[in-house]
């Protein structure tokens, strides 16, 4: 596996969850290295131990620290979309999603996990997560036909 690409999923991940480049930056790194202390080095990791440990890292970030920050452009995760107004509709449609869609739709159309990665990482079965997956994107549909329709 490549390791930049891995580094920038689980950034991409943190960030999702925590919303501040510099806190996400840190607890990547963070990960990374709780990896190598543990494993000895990156070459037998497993991206599902980087996701536990980074999920992990964010639910101790928001223990800590419980102040709201406004979120960041994360500009490769949206440099898809070719305009302005359809990645703000994309944005607006997801932010309606509950939080545990929204990250399982992350996982899997941003990231390109695998449906075992991703169940793993959450701890719920394969068929669990493939019902899940399909309401979030079922949710996503209906929250853009919304937002198309309202202009």
């Amino acid at each position: 596996m490549d390791l930049e690409k891995t580094y920038d999923k689980i950034y991409r991940y943190v960030y999702f969850r925590i919303k501040d480049r510099t806190i996400a930056e840190d607890i990547t790194q963070e990960t990374f290295l709780r990896c190598i202390n543990r494993k000895g080095n990156m070459q037998v990791f497993e991206i599902k131990y980087l996701y536990t440990v980074a999920r992990n890292l964010c639910v101790d970030e928001y223990r800590r620290v419980k102040t709201e920050t406004l979120p960041e452009d994360y500009e490769e995760a949206g440099a898809q979309y070719d305009n302005l107004e359809e990645r703000l509709a994309v944005r607006e449609a997801v932010a309606g999603l509950p939080l545990e869609d929204q990250e399982i739709l992350l996982l899997r159309h941003v990231n390109n996990e695998s449906m075992g990665t991703i169940s793993s990482t959450l701890g719920i079965s394969r068929f669990a997560l493939y019902r899940k997956l399909k309401s979030a994107e079922e949710k996503l549909r209906a929250g853009l036909e919304a937002v198309d329709h309202e202009k």
